[in-house]
């Protein structure tokens, strides 16, 4: 008997103390109700604007920047002219080099007529050794005189073909004393400024660099975890933080195998094109870009807190609920848990659909309803409903808690606080 009244003790209790003067049992409960509304399972990551066609115009040759003709912002067309280097010591060049090939021709007209006089003699003597009329020494000696005076016109013919080559050599290089655009575009940047000495020797030196700003290129880092679920040709969109309210868009077009790394953290480039009709982007911006993994527009939605993998009631208490509401349904193109239903279909995008999930559902007379769902496209926040639910229904998100739970929360905050204090302060 002790014990039996102990036990209805007990449960007397529960029933007053339990219950809740807010409302009964439907005060318990958080809630949601099923709504209409857009969802976006996407790959976030911060890039870069850079233009997708531009040129580091350089000089060839060396010397001092004599007049730049062009600044940053203005626009040029192909072929304009951009700087000029100071053209005295090729000029030089170019009129010794015309110099050597005037005198390599009067040099080839001597040995020309050498050659002629050396065959003449050549014929003369090889007639009287027909007649025995010379010597065998004199034919000889003329033979070779003739073969060399051959042999001298070759070599000033060959002078003269170096000499020529030089010459184009240094008029090329005469000509690139004047620097034009090789592309139509806009001057971004300039390099080197008027009047400064140009070294070519080692390395081209950049005077400006010339971009055509009508199709800019987004560079962005993606992380290891998440470049697995980028694929080439998905749709992507993005918005800079002077234009927040913005969105461009356009079509991932290449991933980079190679990533870098920075801080021990694995980042892959990806980069999509996007049109700039009006010049609004420009060079270097900041990009806060989205890759869309898949979308829904207008369709039923519910919080991801308020699904479960498998049905386990509002009675399994508090912690059940914490546990579900820290547990979302697995995203778009991820596998789900083990232990969870495989999806019914897979349209030809990739994305799994039909995936089936367990929610409670709130009824007009206050208790609740164990109810199979199927959810197709899902982020961190919502999932789409495709069965299973109407809208305007109220489901269950997690539960309330207890004035008990309240006070040892506030306890708790209480006691870090104090750990936070420093030694000696009240």
């Amino acid at each position: 008997m002790a014990i039996v009244g102990v036990g209805l003790a007990a449960g007397a209790a529960w029933w007053f103390l339990g219950r809740d003067d807010g409302g009964g049992e439907t005060a318990q409960f958080l809630t949601a109700r099923v709504e209409r509304g857009n969802i976006e399972d996407s790959v976030t990551a911060l890039g870069n604007l850079q233009p997708r066609d531009y040129v580091d115009v350089g000089t060839q040759v060396s010397g001092q920047l004599r007049i730049v003709h062009v600044e940053v912002g203005q626009d040029v067309k192909q072929g304009d002219l951009l700087a000029e280097i100071d053209p005295t010591v090729y000029e030089a060049r170019v009129e010794a080099d015309r110099a050597q090939l005037d005198n390599l021709a009067a040099q080839l007209i001597q040995r020309e007529a050498e050659l002629d006089l050396a065959r003449l003699q050549f014929t003369r003597q090889k007639n009287l050794l027909a007649e025995n009329a010379t010597s065998q020494d004199s034919f000889q000696s003329a033979e070779k005189t003739l073969r060399a005076a051959e042999g001298a016109v070759k070599a000033v013919q060959a002078q003269i073909r170096q000499t020529n080559s030089t010459l184009r050599g240094d008029e090329a290089n005469l000509g690139y004393t004047k620097i034009y655009a090789p592309m139509s575009g806009t001057v971004v940047s300039q390099n080197s400024k008027q009047g400064q000495t140009l070294n070519a020797n080692q390395s081209a030196p950049i005077v400006v660099r010339i971009a055509d700003l009508s199709v800019m290129t987004v560079t962005t880092q993606v992380s290891e975890a998440d470049v697995s679920r980028l694929r080439i040709g998905m749709p992507a969109y993005f918005t800079t933080l002077g234009r927040p309210d913005r969105r461009w868009t356009g079509t991932l077009a290449k991933i980079n195998p190679t990533p870098e790394i920075v801080n021990n953290v694995i980042l892959y480039n990806a980069l999509f094109d996007v049109e700039n009709r009006g010049g609004d982007l420009m060079t270097q911006m900041t990009a806060q870009t989205f890759f869309i993994a898949a979308a829904a527009q207008d369709v039923l939605r519910v919080p991801v807190a308020a699904l479960q993998q498998r049905g386990s009631g509002p009675a399994g208490g508090a912690a059940d609920g914490e546990r579900r509401r820290q547990r979302p349904a697995a995203p778009a193109g991820e596998t789900a848990p083990t232990g969870a239903a495989p999806p019914e279909a897979a349209p030809a995008d990739g994305q799994p659909r039909g995936r089936p999930r367990m929610a409670q559902v709130l009824k007009a007379d206050g208790t609740v309803e164990e109810r199979r769902i199927m959810i197709g496209v899902s982020d961190r926040v919502n999932a789409e409903v495709l069965s299973g639910l109407q809208e305007g229904e109220t489901i269950v998100v997690g539960r309330r808690p207890s004035a008990g739970q309240l006070q040892a929360q506030r306890n708790q905050q209480q006691q870090n606080m104090q750990r936070m204090r420093p030694p000696g302060m009240l």
